[in-house]
């Protein structure tokens, strides 16, 4: 299989793996919501702030150290295993110990407990984060489909369960533990690959030089992205914080969704392209493209249906989190230009590039964030909409010099996409004003906004319209 198909077969299968979960944790996120009072919702989502900080440790640097370096053997596998899980022990003690504290500061000491025993998902990921290191690195991509998918099905039951029985945020804390280890066993059980006895310094600081650079980068990116929830929950309330929380959710599913499945993908084989600048060009561009002709009508599609969707999906409980829902995806809509732009910099080699970016998107965010605080949570959320765009901007900048892609070419690229997707939204959000019910709603403006879509995508004859039914067509 040459590369091109060996990319776009791994793509679809990282593509399915994340469409079923999502799938299914739509689901269960709709079920526990109904369940679950916003309060109880909102203190979650304010513990798992600490322990997404701290995941970044494990998910990041060392892991995309392996995947770059072209001749990652046993030896930096296994010694990047035994580092990895001492450290994410330490970290869970970290935790255990904090969780007094926490609970000090936000003034509730329930959540103590819950600290202590979501935190043990720090353990798993020690288990886990060099297994799927190894799978991205051999594009082993079918592996992930049924690991992530078996965590998914089996952590629903259990959190469902438990939410119907009365147990409130335990019901959440222990879904997500169940997740974790069931995701772990099944990856293991698929995957031939086993730490060896071996361990080496010298290999850990080869990978470190390069590694490092993007673990603090991703340390900026994640303690930024959730220092907006840890104020929230702070100055405001826990109930603003699950308003906050369940409008990014709904846009952050279909982003993810569609950014995992090319991420994965694309930093291995852009990696083995990385003395191939040209190559690489071609690979971010159809990246940018075919990600941004998804991305844009159901971001525009779901802000659209923000209304009558949470109504119906959530009850009329959840209705202040529609304001939220409708910002967060026009601020991720631009997401498939940082992820090409990030992973084709990280191909190269270029993690400090990579860490001045994060930088300087960083230190444009958290002005934003302070000038917005004495205004609201609203105007929160509408400045991080404002600093996208901005930090779209930015992450062009290297790739201007070492690929000759710049960002006005990157933005005439998606010129098409755009235009489309936003006429079609303009002509779909009249429907939402008719005296019928909510559901009839949504069908009729999913219906018309998908006519609407492939009738233009035809008539102003889009590339990436036709790549997708060659796609599928050479799938049958």
């Amino acid at each position: 299989m040459d590369i091109k198909n060996k990319t776009i077969s791994n793509m679809l299968w990282r593509f399915a793996e994340r469409s079923a979960a999502q799938v299914v944790s739509f689901i269960v996120s709709i079920v526990l919501a109904r369940l679950i009072s916003p309060k109880e919702y909102g203190s979650i989502t304010l513990i798992m702030v600490f322990t997404s900080i701290l995941q970044a440790f494990v998910d990041s640097g060392m892991g995309n150290a392996l995947i770059q370096k072209k001749d990652s053997d046993d030896l930096d596998f296994s010694s990047v295993f035994y580092f990895n899980f001492i450290i994410c022990i330490i970290l869970y003690l970290v935790m255990f110990i904090a969780a007094p504290f926490i609970g000090e500061f936000y003034g509730d000491k329930t959540l103590i407990p819950l600290i202590r025993v979501i935190s043990l998902t720090l353990i798993i990921s020690g288990v886990k984060g060099i297994q799927q290191a190894y799978v991205s690195k051999h594009l082993l991509f079918k592996r992930f489909f049924y690991s992530t998918l078996g965590g998914t099905l089996f952590s629903a039951v259990v959190g469902i369960t438990m939410a119907y029985m009365g147990f409130g945020c335990w019901a959440l804390v222990v879904q997500q533990l169940s997740n974790a280890t069931i995701d772990t066993l099944i990856l293991w059980l698929t995957v031939k690959w086993r730490p060896k006895l071996i361990f080496s310094f010298e290999c850990l600081k080869g990978l470190f030089s390069y590694g490092w650079k993007l673990l603090v980068s991703s340390l900026f990116d994640v303690g930024y992205n959730n220092l907006r929830n840890l104020i929230i929950g702070k100055i405001y309330s826990p109930v603003d914080l699950a308003y906050y929380n369940k409008g990014q959710q709904f846009p952050s599913l279909i982003v993810s969704n569609i950014n995992t499945s090319i991420d994965s993908v694309l930093l291995p084989v852009m990696a083995s392209e990385q003395d191939n600048p040209t190559t690489v060009k071609n690979m971010t561009r159809k990246s940018i493209k075919m990600s941004s002709y998804i991305m844009w009508p159901l971001m525009v599609g779901l802000a659209v249906c923000a209304k009558p969707l949470v109504i119906v999906l959530l009850t009329e409980k959840w209705i202040e989190a529609v304001f939220f829902l409708r910002v967060f995806c026009f601020t991720y809509v631009l997401w498939p230009i940082h992820t090409a732009n990030l992973n084709a910099i990280k191909a190269m080699g270029r993690s400090d590039e990579f860490l001045k970016l994060e930088i300087i998107k960083k230190f444009i965010g958290i002005i934003s964030i302070i000038v917005s605080i004495p205004f609201g949570v609203h105007v929160m959320a509408i400045a991080y909409l404002i600093t996208g765009p901005i930090s779209a901007v930015v992450n062009t900048f290297p790739n201007k010099r070492l690929l000759n892609y710049s960002f006005k070419e990157q933005l005439e690229d998606l010129v098409p996409y755009i235009g489309l997707s936003l006429f079609m939204g303009f002509i779909v959000w009249p429907v939402q004003y008719l005296p019928i019910g909510n559901i009839v709603i949504i069908i009729l403006q999913v219906i018309l906004g998908a006519i609407i879509y492939v009738i233009g995508s035809r008539l102003f004859r889009l590339d990436m319209f036709f790549e997708l039914i060659n796609m599928i067509r050479r799938k049958r």
